[in-house]
């Protein structure tokens, strides 16, 4: 695709580096990199894709599998017994201390299908995806929101440089106006217009020196570093004029994460609905056990009784009447399939009118780089003469300042336009799905790149 490179160069003047040397180089790939690596949002985001991913492998096992349970029992009893016989009831017999022993083993199998499991499974993997989609909602805002922040922070350094070309004007300004005034040739007035300019320009510098830290330390959070993390960043902004609506939205549909994520959430509600109604029909019970059971008692008829053996069921059930509750869970389910429906036609309409805006925005600003571009050109052409007329005498302060003011406009309104672009640029990406990270083959692209 065609690309437009901007890279500023002030006539006459050497670019203006804020980097210490030696500090570390950070591109926007880097950057994306290292915030996908740290940033503890995406953490988290991925063990809920694992916990997701093992709720499944839960609801299988716990749906469709069968229980197998080992029970041992032995209770000991100690009494002292008195007992009469009815075949001798003038005999009393006392056995003190009798012991009694119950001793269980057994083996118990359970294993019950109910026809709505099948639809609860599919509810899990669904699940599964929506929390696997939201995963990488996440990493796409966190990708758009570093190239936003990185591009900001080159926006403010380029505008330190215009800022300091505007001081620079000023000093010469300044340094023609006090040579005047002491030499006669002008008078005090003219010299403290022009120390309070300068003056002028230098705050914005300052707080534009405010406005870089502070940005660095906005992408720094963003990539889970420390805020006095020093790096120089590239200082040119490349920007794609060639994007399509139609390209946009159709990458949309097949791509946007959260637009995915509605969709399986209708999914969802499709399938609650179903594993409702299948609730309506026959479950089956099946259970079975290997049982082994001694009794010895000291008092009594019964001294030992001994079983070992099996036993085994089914039971088959179905609701007949249920106060016709579940009727109402079926119809708010048919309700909450609707919603679902409601919430993927609303989200349709928010996504198409938020890509139309963003390209709107998008296309508005093209055509205002192109004008500002004009614009600047003869700013700065406009601005030389003016300051050759001061040297000379021709012209007055007045007008000099006014061709350095008209200039810094220019400038800043063609790094806005610029950066308006860009920002409509990820924006867009965003939305269609064009801004992707695959850790595999640790490829990152941004759709710009």
């Amino acid at each position: 695709m065609r690309k437009l490179l901007l890279t500023f160069v002030l006539t006459g003047l050497a670019f203006i580096t804020l980097h210490a040397q030696g500090t570390e180089e950070l591109d926007l790939e880097k950057a994306v990199l290292i915030g996908l690596e740290r940033n503890y949002g995406l953490k988290i985001a991925a063990n809920n894709v694992v916990l997701a991913e093992r709720d499944i492998k839960i609801g299988v096992g716990s749906f469709f599998m069968p229980t197998v349970t080992g029970n041992f029992l032995n209770s000991f009893n100690r009494e002292d017994v008195s007992q009469i016989f009815q075949n001798n009831p003038k005999e009393i017999i006392n056995i003190p201390g009798a012991t009694t022993e119950n001793e269980n083993y057994s083996v118990v199998g359970f294993y019950g299908f109910r026809p709505e499991t099948i639809y609860s499974i599919r509810i899990l993997g669904k699940l599964a995806e929506i929390t696997d989609l939201e995963a990488k909602v996440m990493v796409e805002n966190t990708v758009a929101a570093i190239s936003s922040a990185y591009y900001r922070l080159v926006l403010e350094l380029q505008r330190y440089n215009v800022l300091k070309t505007t001081l620079d004007l000023s000093q010469s300004r300044l340094d023609i106006a006090k040579a005047r005034y002491e030499l006669g040739g002008a008078g005090r007035r003219d010299f403290l217009t022009a120390q309070v300019d300068y003056n002028a320009d230098l705050s914005l510098l300052v707080n534009q020196e405010l406005i870089i830290k502070n940005s660095k330390i906005n992408l720094n959070e963003l990539l889970a570093l420390t805020p006095d993390r020093e790096f120089a960043v590239k200082d040119t902004i490349i920007v794609d004029k060639n994007l399509l609506l139609e390209e946009l939205l159709e990458n949309a549909y097949l791509n946007n994460k959260q637009f995915l994520v509605t969709q399986r959430q209708e999914n969802v509600a499709f399938l609650a609905l179903r594993e409702t109604q299948a609730q309506r029909l026959p479950q089956l019970n099946l259970n079975g056990a290997y049982n082994q059971n001694t009794f010895t008692s000291q008092a009594g008829f019964l001294l030992l009784n001994q079983r070992t053996g099996f036993n085994y069921g089914l039971t088959a059930s179905v609701n007949l009447f249920s106060g016709l509750t579940l009727n109402r869970r079926i119809q708010n389910a048919r309700v909450e399939k609707l919603s679902a429906e409601y919430a993927v036609q609303d989200l349709e309409i928010q996504m198409v009118s938020d890509i139309q805006r963003a390209y709107n925005t998008y296309n508005t600003n093209l055509r205002l780089l192109d004008i500002e571009y004009s614009n600047y050109k003869t700013a700065i052409e406009n601005a030389d003469i003016a300051l050759e007329r001061f040297k000379l005498g021709i012209s007055d302060y007045l007008q000099f300042r006014d061709a350095q003011v008209n200039l810094l406009t220019a400038e800043n309104r063609l790094l806005s336009a610029l950066y308006n672009i860009k920002e409509m640029e990820i924006e867009l990406m965003r939305l269609s799905g064009r801004i992707y990270f695959h850790d595999g083959h640790h490829k990152f692209q941004l759709g710009l790149q």
